[in-house]
């Protein structure tokens, strides 16, 4: 049997339509569980930056909202969708709101935190997680790693230039 892989999961977007990730298979991409009231919200000016440069590429930056932290996504799915839009320009894909730690989480986010371990298990807001073209965690970041940072530029300059 197949190792699983980031590419076995499906969520739902905003506009309750499949997310099926297979559909990024061969490519890399970023999945950030997302909040429109956390002190992280711009960082998705700088995700939507990083998509806009980056999506020619093969990049796929697919915001994941959760109220799990702070209450700070307390919205619906039209709320959230018209707020990113309208405040940050967000075109790249976003899920319907997910539970993204504990008993509850998504299957993906399990899926993520067994793969990263135990640090790996979002805190708060804004965590990153990388996934290389292969389907596998490449890597993590926690909120305070923002999108324009050397790091985690590198580190997608490393996963789209990996054949």
């Amino acid at each position: 049997m197949a190792e699983q892989t980031a590419f076995d999961f499906t969520l739902t977007t905003l506009q309750g339509e499949p997310l099926k990730l297979d559909r990024f298979a061969g490519s890399p991409m970023l999945i950030v569980n997302t909040a429109s009231r956390c002190g992280f919200t711009p960082q998705y000016e700088g995700l939507q930056a990083l998509w806009s440069q980056n999506r020619e590429r093969g990049l796929t930056v697919i915001g994941v909202p959760s109220n799990q932290f702070g209450r700070q996504e307390p919205g619906g799915a039209a709320e959230i969708a018209s707020f990113c839009s309208s405040n940050y320009g967000v075109s790249f894909p976003m899920t319907e709101k997910l539970h993204v730690r504990g008993p509850d989480a998504d299957p993906l986010f399990r899926w993520l935190a067994q793969q990263g371990g135990l640090l790996s298990r979002p805190r708060w807001n804004f965590f990153k997680y990388l996934i290389g073209r292969d389907g596998r965690l490449a890597t993590w970041f926690s909120s305070a790693t923002s999108p324009d940072s050397t790091r985690l530029r590198t580190a997608v300059a490393r996963v789209l230039l990996d054949r």
